[in-house]
């Protein structure tokens, strides 16, 4: 009898490890592995159950591996896994490690894994031998009609018993379900657009004719850097001398937040939502906006005769959607020339990218430009941290920079404390905006808009569980009067004169600034001609994101 009950016990353990992510009140008995161990019991034939426990084996790896990945998720993107949204996740995971744990680690990283699921896979096989073979034919009947007998009381939520394996299936079709069901109502509002004529209209914002405008996303930067006690001493004092010099350099600067659709990652989902005006949280999204060819902020500009251009020093391979957005130049990594040392997974740091951006760019071009600058020295791993160099005309080629290859601490030393990767992570944001800060004075003229925000909070590692997905939002410019509709009656709730956001308030999504924008710098724009946002997405597994 002991040995039934030590088998039970360490299969039910098994069982209940795929549903310690489960919220609400705790299980302790897991169904599956009594109807398990009944049906095991049941088959007397060696070679039968060997085969079947051998696939059992393999399937409670598989659950398992959904389930560590699902917490990875929660963990990276605050948000469960959904494999209808993130069948392309693995290969970005991949490039990542490969790119800050290097070939030989990443090939070490994979072997063990391996190895791992394989040792599992013979452990539970082993296990459920051994527990069919320690059970009677009138014990295994008995356990499985108990096992039946719980299934039938399941809903009867006061018995703290579970199904474990069924339970992680059952909420993986349902979040591939629901995302389905969002997708298509994603569609359909693209589609209803296009039918009343907006989709392709681009909306020339003439009252931006002229100007140059920006928009430089600062990777990582969310409202938990200034307001996060953990952070304020350091990010405080950044914002107390980007104002002075601001001001010093007679730039006026708007401050306010914009909510992401993501967390932790996947960067192009918020960059795609501010262009187009639609909240783009999913791949999925994603893929129906460009395939739809609605129009974005890109087309708006180029219909005011502004040279549209994609700054992407992350990007190291083809881009085929930045063509599909419609930019005319695309510079990644490639394109922009850096010589010096790649910094773990940032390819160049930020200080470079502008540099490069006024030199080879702005200074070159006899027309307005519209730019979007993805800004990445604050992307994890945050290590090493640069110093602004002072002498902006020494940068170069990037050479200078060479003193920095390899310092600061390994990535993977790095994230074994939890509190040194913060420590870091609020510094990489200090140097992001002291840079950007710095180039701000040296090249914002009279005929310049730039509009520096976050593109998601990092991960809940960083912010803590539960944090609001805002991001800060700095609008600088020399000419006042391109701020004021920011600030005025009709401005963007929240949004206010100086480098502090509200964070007592929490600010419009981000599908919002389009409209915005059309409405106070197209002249020719009335209320009827474009809808103030369009605010369907997928939002997949909305329970779990807190909204």
């Amino acid at each position: 009898m002991l040995k039934q009950l030590f088998s039970f016990l360490i299969l039910n353990a098994l069982c209940l490890a795929l549903q310690w992510w489960r919220p609400g009140p705790v299980a302790w008995v897991a169904l599956d592995a009594l109807l398990l161990m009944g049906l095991l019991g049941l088959i007397r034939s060696g070679g039968w159950r060997r085969r079947i426990a051998w696939g059992l084996g393999a399937g409670y790896v598989a659950l398992a591996l959904f389930v560590a990945a699902d917490g990875v998720m929660r963990l990276a993107l605050g948000r469960p896994l959904n494999l209808y949204l993130d069948s392309a996740l693995p290969g970005k995971v991949v490039d990542l490690v490969v790119t800050n744990l290097g070939y030989v680690w990443a090939l070490g990283f994979a072997a063990v894994l391996v190895l791992s699921v394989l040792v599992l896979a013979w452990l539970v096989r082993t296990l459920l031998l051994f527990a069919g073979r320690q059970v009677s034919v009138r014990q295994a009947k008995a356990m499985t009609a108990l096992a039946l007998v719980g299934l039938a009381l399941l809903p009867v939520r006061a018995i703290p018993v579970t199904v474990s394996g069924a339970e992680v299936l059952a909420t993986q079709v349902e979040r591939i379900m629901d995302a389905q069901a969002q997708t298509e109502a994603f569609s359909r509002q693209l589609n209803t657009v296009e039918s009343t004529g907006n989709r392709g209209r681009a909306v020339a914002m003439d009252r931006l004719a002229g100007d140059d405008v920006l928009i430089g996303f600062i990777e990582s930067y969310g409202v938990s850097a200034l307001g996060d006690p953990r952070y304020r001493p350091v990010l405080d004092p950044r914002l107390d001398a980007m104002e002075q010099a601001l001001s010093s350099a007679g730039l006026s600067v708007v401050s306010g937040r914009l909510r992401s659709p993501v967390q932790g990652g996947q960067s192009w989902l918020a960059h795609a939502t501010v262009l187009s005006g639609l909240w783009v949280d999913s791949a999925m999204a994603y893929d129906v906006m460009l395939s739809s060819g609605y129009t974005t902020l890109i087309d708006d500009f180029r219909q005011t005769g502004h040279d549209t251009v994609a700054v992407m020093p992350a990007i190291t391979r083809a881009w085929p959607e930045g063509r599909q957005l419609g930019y005319r130049h695309i510079y990644d990594a490639q394109r922009i020339d850096y010589a010096g040392p790649a910094l773990n997974w940032v390819t160049m740091p930020d200080q470079y990218t502008w540099s490069w951006f006024q030199r080879q760019v702005r200074d070159a071009s006899a027309t307005p430009i519209f730019a979007e600058l993805a800004l990445i020295s604050s992307h994890a791993p945050w290590v090493p941290i640069l110093p602004v160099l002072p002498d902006w005309q020494a940068i170069g080629d990037g050479q200078v920079f060479a003193p920095w290859k390899g310092a600061g601490e390994a990535p993977a030393e790095l994230w074994r404390n939890p509190e040194r990767v913060r420590q870091h992570y609020i510094r990489a944001i200090d140097y992001a905006l002291a840079v950007a800060t710095d180039y701000a004075i040296r090249h914002v003229d009279e005929h310049t808009l730039l509009i520096l925000l976050g593109d998601h909070q990092p991960a809940p590692l960083v912010t803590g569980e539960g944090a609001s997905r805002d991001v800060p939002v700095h609008i600088i410019a020399r000419d006042p009067d391109l701020l004021a509709p920011f600030t005025g009656p009709a401005g963007l709730p929240g949004f206010r004169r100086g480098v502090r956001p509200d964070l007592d308030r929490p600010g419009p999504r981000m599908d919002q600034l389009r409209s915005f924008l059309h409405r106070h710098f197209a002249t020719a724009l009335t209320a009827e001609s474009w809808p103030t946002s369009a605010s369907v997405g997928v939002a997949a597994l909305s329970e779990a994101e807190g909204h």
